[in-house]
């Protein structure tokens, strides 16, 4: 519980940047796991060289530099509920005060999906996404059940955020190639679907879900203000955030899920 006080306390500090003088009383133990979009990937100024993309513009390490929070930061690009169980979550312990995790799109196949839109049509991207919500209301459950429970098992006393995703496209906007508003429609159901089953299974884990959606309504591809890369280079960059998209997008949701 006093755990739970000083994060609530130093990250409302944050916002209104008054932490100097007390995070050295406040200073959180704090685990950043999960996938892509929690380590970064397509927001640059990568940390080091490895597979796993960990960006200084990610939304932990911003978070951290905010309240002096002590860092762990285990997320990577790619990274399934699978490799959370087996490669991350050891960096927990009872004296864990805070985790954050967003997992769950590379169980239901993202990257494929996204090039099966891409590549198949209207009707190719209807079935993958149908596919892939198939998955995500079925099994993705049970995966992230299991997941949930060992990260309380390993940090019972730790404050978990789990962060969702956002819709990829603004429909009726600014694109006049590419995919069709029919598919970017397809595809955005499938980030609600998403998100509405990790939504449920934080709540029933316990655990406090932040919804990015609505900081990037206004800023989807195809708004002309974009904070999400459409196709770029390097390819595993696409339909990711930019540094914008971290820092005015997930850090916001995760300092408001913190209350």
């Amino acid at each position: 519980m006093l755990r739970t006080l000083a994060t609530t306390v130093v990250a409302a500090l944050a916002a209104i940047g008054l932490t100097s003088g007390v995070a050295n009383a406040a200073t959180l133990d704090y685990v950043a796991l999960g996938d892509s979009y929690s380590s970064g990937v397509g927001a640059g100024s990568y940390l080091d060289s490895s597979s796993c993309k960990r960006s200084s513009n990610a939304y932990p390490v911003l978070y951290a530099g905010r309240t002096s929070a002590s860092l762990n930061f285990q997320a990577c690009s790619g990274a399934k509920t699978s490799d959370v169980l087996n490669n991350q979550v050891s960096a927990l312990s009872d004296e864990t005060d805070l985790v954050t995790i967003s997992v769950g799109g590379n169980d239901a196949g993202f990257a494929g999906v996204m090039q099966d839109c891409i590549l198949g049509g209207d009707s190719g991207c209807k079935t993958a996404i149908d596919n892939a919500k198939a998955f995500v209301n079925g099994t993705l459950p049970g995966l992230l059940e299991k997941t949930y429970g060992e990260i309380r098992s390993r940090a019972p006393e730790a404050t978990v955020i789990v962060l969702g995703y956002p819709h990829f496209y603004k429909i009726g906007g600014s694109c006049s190639v590419g995919l069709s508003d029919t598919s970017r429609g397809y595809i955005n159901s499938g980030a609600d679907a998403l998100d509405s089953v990790i939504q449920k299974e934080a709540s029933e884990a316990g655990f406090a879900f932040a919804d990015v959606r609505p900081a990037f309504t206004g800023h989807e591809i195809c708004s002309g203000s974009a904070w999400l890369h459409s196709v770029t280079y390097p390819i595993d960059e696409s339909y990711h955030p930019t540094a914008t998209g971290q820092a005015q997008g997930y850090y916001p949701s995760l300092v408001a899920a913190l209350g």
